[in-house]
């Protein structure tokens, strides 16, 4: 099988290694025997070619790939030299990675448990990019298009239902969970957006209700006040599902509820492939120092081989992480530790 390796920058460089060690180390009987290509993307890409998105890497992935792993890029806030864009944006365009599913969860015996996927509409709404500045009756003026469409909101709900009817496959199968039914959120601004986020709304009601997905329990929630209620009682939800900009924010926010980016995993998923992708960014400040939180990274590796089809590899990834945080005595320093990446890197593998 053929996995392609796109470290990116910063930490990027560190964590991804630490996923392709994990790939290397399952055990033989899942008969997972991966190839691997690094390929370039990212700021440093851009610094050293002029281009963050090289043709040759898309290329790669459309033709020579089962998965990959994405690591992080450093996205300048200010003095964004011309002719740079998020490679990562472009890549979810370009590949239709429409979704970004986003699992965040507490281990056995937290205080407060839990269990829940954001999954992100990963195409348009304002991360289409297509902004002005023009000068108004109020002086200098800047106007950004928000984009959304019935055909993309179908397909994300879709995807949440999918999503939701394979956890509680899980759940029936002896998983344990806090969760007693599949249940989809829908969330939204339609009340002061009424055409943009009210399409939103309504497609995605329109495709949970399709027969396939008649054992959901469906409900929905306006972007602000889901904030509030997922810090009150995170153990209500089970899927959510919303537009590229509140997924976006609340994918972040969660993972406060576990304490740490460096824990969430993600996988940019479109009809026949999915890119692996630690939720974290390039973290500078802490890069070459070998303490990343890898993670993130190596659950991303597990969701990227669910979305494969092979989710029993994935499992033992899974409990093996879990293992680790459980014993919490290999922990980095995001999470109170001192761990360097690679020891906690070797002590999952062990336990693999």
């Amino acid at each position: 099988m053929a996995a392609r390796l796109i470290p990116g920058d910063g930490i990027g460089r560190e964590v991804i290694p630490a996923g392709r060690r994990i790939l290397e180390a399952l055990p033989s009987s899942f008969k997972l025997n991966f190839s691997f290509v690094n390929l370039e993307a990212g700021f440093g890409t851009f610094q050293d070619t002029g281009v963050a998105l090289p043709d040759k890497t898309v290329e790669t992935l459309k033709k020579e790939c089962d998965g990959a792993l994405f690591g992080a890029v450093s996205s300048p806030t200010k003095n964004i030299p011309k002719g740079y864009s998020s490679p990562i944006v472009a890549l979810r365009k370009r590949l239709d990675l429409y979704a970004n599913v986003r699992p965040v969860k507490t281990v056995a015996g937290a205080h407060s448990p839990v269990d829940l996927v954001i999954v992100r509409e990963n195409t348009e709404d304002l991360y289409v990019k297509q902004e002005e500045t023009f000068m108004g009756p109020k002086g200098k003026t800047a106007r950004a298009i928000k984009e959304i469409t019935e055909y993309a909101s179908l397909n994300i709900a879709r995807m949440a239902g999918d999503i939701a009817l394979r956890r509680q496959r899980v759940r029936d199968a002896g998983g344990d969970s806090i969760h007693k039914q599949p249940l989809v959120t829908i969330t939204h601004k339609s009340n002061v957006l009424s055409q943009t986020d009210g399409l939103f709304r309504e497609s995605a009601r329109t495709a949970l209700s399709e027969e396939k997905y008649q054992s959901i329990n469906v409900e929905e929630q306006i972007v602000d006040s889901m904030f509030y209620k997922l810090y009150l009682k995170p153990s209500h939800y089970d899927v959510v599902v919303a537009p590229n900009l509140y997924g976006d924010l609340l994918s972040d926010a969660a993972a406060a509820l576990v304490g740490s980016l460096g824990l969430v995993p993600s996988a940019n998923v479109g009809k026949d492939f999915a890119i692996g992708e630690p939720c974290h960014g390039s973290a500078p400040d802490i890069e070459g120092k070998g303490i990343a939180n890898p993670i993130a990274t190596i659950r991303s590796v597990g969701l990227m081989l669910e979305f494969m089809g092979e989710e029993k590899a994935a499992a033992k990834i899974y409990s093996a992480v879990d293992a680790n945080l459980e014993e919490g005595k290999l922990l980095s320093p995001d999470l109170g530790g001192n761990a360097k990446t690679d020891e906690v890197v070797e002590d999952i593998i062990k336990r693999l």
